[in-house]
Formats: structure tokens, C-alpha cells, sequence
């Protein structure tokens, strides 16, 4: 009974799929890596314009993005501020580093960070300082206007730790969970191995903090040597 608990669980909270053509499908990455930040003064007073770019899309993925614009635009700037931070850096399974669900701030981390930069680096990009690579803003803005699949792609490397984010948000009652759902409803459906993987992080979470990643970075100039939490602010 215990063992089939996770699938089940994952089964009812399955994205609606959507068919996307590529112009939607980097739309909604663009669309959720603005709302996925934290909300600044510069992002609220994007969000007419948001509202009007989400119009474009088709359901269910409108309503997703839309819901999420209204709620900013009805709190209280401080409260959106508040509610974000409590949200994304103080819950483990709400996590904006996609590399995070798959190896903690561990060393093993380290690695997969490099295949983010090397992918932006191929493209002729560079991070700023202050970000580090896996952040599911700077993914979803490096797909949406650089390269669509070269951005998908790592997604889908890390589809797990996605879906634990778009179901721990949904549990929560997260006026976020709609972008979650909408990005994820730009992937193929889950199947096979992403669905194992799934359902394990869905039981056990993210692995044990042992070794943290800040020393890792601090001797390799690739990483930057930026600690993980907050970068995006």
C-alpha cells in the first residue's frame, strides 16, 4: 500500500497537456521566468503587459499564467515579497535550483551546474555574477530567448525535480503552481523513467545536505563561487 502511494499521488497530479506550437511554448517559458522571480517593483509593473501576453495563449496554460498575474497585482507589494520568500527558500521541496532536487548542496552538485554553463556557453552567453545557472528563471528565460531546445533539453534533464516543485506547490495551495503547471505542460507527457524518478523524489525528497556546495564553487571559477540560496535577489 505504502509503496504505491507516490505513483498514485503523481497520477492525480498529472500537468494538463496542451497542444503547444514552438511560439506558445517559448511565450510560456518567457511568461514564467518573469513570474517565477521574485516581485520587484520591476516585475509588478510588468504585469499589465504580462496579462495582455498570456491573452495569446490557449487554455489551460492562459489560466495558469493568468491566475498567478492577478494574484500579484491584488496583494500588497510587501506581502507578495513575504509570501515568495516563504514559498522558495524556506522549503526544500520548493526549490528554484533544479539541481538541487537530484544531488542537495552537495559537491555531486557541482557537476551538473557545469552543463548549464556550458549550454549557455555555446550559445554565447554569460551569467551575471549573481545567479547561478540551474535557476529555473534563468532556464526558462535562456529557452524562451536564445535557444528553445537547447533550454528544453534541461528541463528535461532535470523533469524530476520539476514535477516535485509543480506538485509541492499544488499541495500548498501556491498561487505559483499554475506557472509550474504551465511550463511542465510545455514537455512531452511523463512516461517510463521520468515517471520512476518522479515518484522516488516524490517519497523521499531531496537528498541530505552533507556536504555543502559554496566551498565546491569557491575553487572552481566556472561556478562562480555564488552560494545557492537568494541569488536570483
Amino acid at each position: 500500500m505504502t509503496s504505491r502511494a507516490p505513483a498514485a499521488r503523481l497520477r492525480r497530479g498529472r500537468a494538463r497537456r496542451t497542444p503547444l506550437d514552438d511560439g506558445q511554448r517559448a511565450l510560456v517559458h518567457r511568461v514564467a521566468a518573469l513570474l517565477l522571480d521574485y516581485p520587484d517593483a520591476e516585475l509588478l509593473g510588468r504585469l499589465p503587459a504580462l496579462r495582455a501576453a498570456v491573452g495569446a495563449l490557449p487554455e489551460p496554460v492562459r489560466s495558469d499564467l493568468a491566475g498567478l498575474v492577478d494574484h500579484l497585482a491584488a496583494v500588497p507589494p510587501q506581502e507578495a515579497g513575504a509570501a515568495y520568500v516563504e514559498t522558495f527558500d524556506l522549503r526544500r521541496r520548493a526549490c528554484l535550483y533544479l539541481t538541487y532536487y537530484a544531488h542537495g548542496d552537495t559537491r555531486q552538485r557541482g557537476v551538473a551546474l557545469l552543463a548549464f554553463k556550458q549550454a549557455y556557453r555555446a550559445a554565447g552567453l554569460l551569467l551575471r555574477d549573481d545567479e547561478l545557472p540551474d535557476h529555473l528563471c534563468v532556464v526558462l528565460e535562456f529557452s524562451a530567448t536564445q535557444d528553445l531546445a537547447a533550454g528544453t533539453a534541461l528541463l528535461l534533464q532535470h523533469r524530476a525535480g520539476l514535477e516535485v516543485l509543480r506538485l509541492a506547490l499544488r499541495d500548498a495551495g501556491s498561487p505559483y503552481a499554475g506557472a509550474l503547471a504551465a511550463v511542465c505542460a510545455t514537455l512531452p507527457p511523463l512516461a517510463g523513467n521520468d515517471r520512476d524518478a518522479v515518484a522516488r523524489l516524490v517519497a523521499q525528497g531531496p537528498p541530505d545536505e552533507s556536504v555543502g556546495l559554496e566551498p565546491y564553487g569557491a575553487h572552481d571559477p566556472a561556478l562562480g563561487g555564488h552560494p545557492s540560496e537568494g541569488a536570483r535577489r
